[in-house]
């Protein structure tokens, strides 16, 4: 089974803390990324992207499988966490454990990790080891094996991950209550890791069908970085996979909520050290060019310590602990633009619900000064191009575009987010930002029983989970 790690991605950046450890960096290429990738489509449907950087001899090797917790119907969610967790149960070839075993025996790192709109799974190895991950990975994605007792066990430990991490959590607790009002129709009212309910009904069967269905080549496509030669990877890559049988690529539409015509709210009270808000305002994915902008409103209002509602919520008016704001960019269906506080010990939600509302009616009514939005925009550009100096957030930056609009926009960002002006930051929070397309949780406290365990500070969203 893979190391438990949480995957937490943020603003669109894609490469979280937990994956430090993978990441090889590399100096930056000048070039374009998208000059630099090699695709190729199998006669089964796996498309394969290849991205050749031989600054380092490691190759990072990524599996992406187009279905998450998206994909489930209403009374079985948490069926693609789960299933991920048996992909590391062996296959008709290998056993349980031997697919970890094999590859740490080769100095490789690796793990998975199950979103919204994708699921994937990665080996990070020499150059001269990658045929082991090519393998391995080919051989789960046709011959899985999944046993009942193995079953039994598994579905355990993840209803065990949701009371230590959703349950026993109470902003976490709070955020999931958050995107249950937030979408009346689309699947990403309920969590990743599923309902509880759901997950004690879930049976062997039910992974059976969804694996059949889903986990296909036209369902899948490979992304390759590092210190390989594409005409040397390319045909060891088809004969790992081009055996596996072709089936036709499931349906990919989802309903999605109407406008929404009015604020939501909801109160969630759970034991608790300090009071927590948090603000969700519907708003579009990066196939809209106002998704930019909004990547653009939450670096003013929350990118360092010198961002607007850090320096009036923390430092001026010490009213929280913590603020945060976030923009699903790259999510495959409209998504959420949230805003977050954990309150300071003897302070207000409501103190803080009213620096909040003044800071975006702000946004609304004055433009914001010139020399502010480039630095934004300045941090912005910074942190996309400094990730680039890791072969896995190539890889992942490529992945994650590819399952919402195709690889080939990766390099749009930069340019979008510099075309970003104060009119459009105003024009975009006066359709967005308003009361009527909101839904704010309110966490209120209730007092700890003696060994009752202590949440972690929060994390705005958590879209990822492994």
């Amino acid at each position: 089974m893979t190391p438990k790690k949480n995957l937490t991605p943020f603003i669109g950046r894609m490469v979280s803390l937990a994956l430090l450890a993978t990441l090889v960096f590399v100096p930056r290429a000048e070039t374009a990324l998208i000059d630099r990738v090699s695709e190729k489509v199998l006669p089964n449907g796996l498309k394969v992207l290849l991205l050749e950087n031989h600054r380092a001899p490691v190759v990072t090797f990524q599996v992406w499988y187009r279905v998450g917790s998206r994909n489930e119907d209403h009374d079985k969610t948490g069926l693609s966490h789960v299933l991920e967790h048996m992909m590391f149960k062996g296959t008709e070839t290998i056993g349980p454990e031997e697919l970890s075993q094999k590859i740490q025996e080769n100095g490789g790192n690796y793990n998975a990790f199950t979103s919204y709109d994708f699921t994937g799974y990665f080996e990070t190895m020499s150059a001269d080891r990658i045929q082991v991950a090519l393998d391995l990975e080919a051989d789960r994605m046709k011959n899985l094996m999944l046993r009942e007792q193995d079953f039994e066990t598994e579905i355990k430990v993840v209803m065990e991950e949701r009371r230590l991490r959703t349950e026993d959590d109470p902003k976490a607790f709070t955020m999931e209550q958050l995107a249950a009002t937030a979408f009346q129709l689309q699947p990403y009212r309920w969590p990743i890791i599923g309902w509880m309910e759901d997950l004690t009904r879930l049976t062997v069967q039910d992974l059976k069908f969804y694996y059949w269905t889903y986990y296909t080549p036209s369902n899948a496509f490979l992304v390759v970085a590092g210190d390989f030669e594409t005409e040397d990877m390319l045909p060891r890559i088809e004969t790992a996979f081009g055996s596996i049988p072709k089936k036709a690529a499931p349906d990919q539409e989802r309903t999605i909520d109407p406008p929404q015509i009015g604020e939501r709210r909801i109160i969630v009270k759970r034991q608790a050290q300090l009071p927590f808000l948090a603000m969700a305002f519907r708003v579009p994915n990066i196939r809209d060019p106002d998704s930019y902008t909004l990547e653009v409103i939450a670096g003013l209002l929350s990118g360092g310590k010198s961002s607007r509602l850090y320096h009036r919520l923390v430092r001026e008016k010490q009213l929280a602990l913590h603020v945060e704001a976030d923009h699903s960019l790259l999510s495959r269906d409209p998504g959420l633009f949230f805003v977050a506080a954990e309150v300071l010990p003897g302070g207000d939600s409501t103190d803080i619900e009213k620096v909040v509302d003044e800071e975006l009616e702000r946004l609304r009514r004055d433009p914001v000064e010139p020399r502010e939005l480039q630095k934004v925009k300045n941090q912005l550009e910074a942190a996309f191009i400094s990730h680039q100096d890791s072969l896995f957030f190539q890889a992942m930056v490529l992945a994650r575009h590819e399952i919402v609009t195709g690889w080939r926009t990766v390099d749009d960002y930069i340019p979008s987010i510099r075309k970003v002006t104060a009119e459009d930051i105003q024009r975009v929070a006066n359709r967005y930002l308003i009361q009527d397309n909101r839904t704010v949780a309110t966490l209120v406290p209730l007092p700890y029983t003696e060994g009752q365990p202590v949440s972690e500070p929060f994390s705005i969203r958590s879209d990822t989970v492994r």
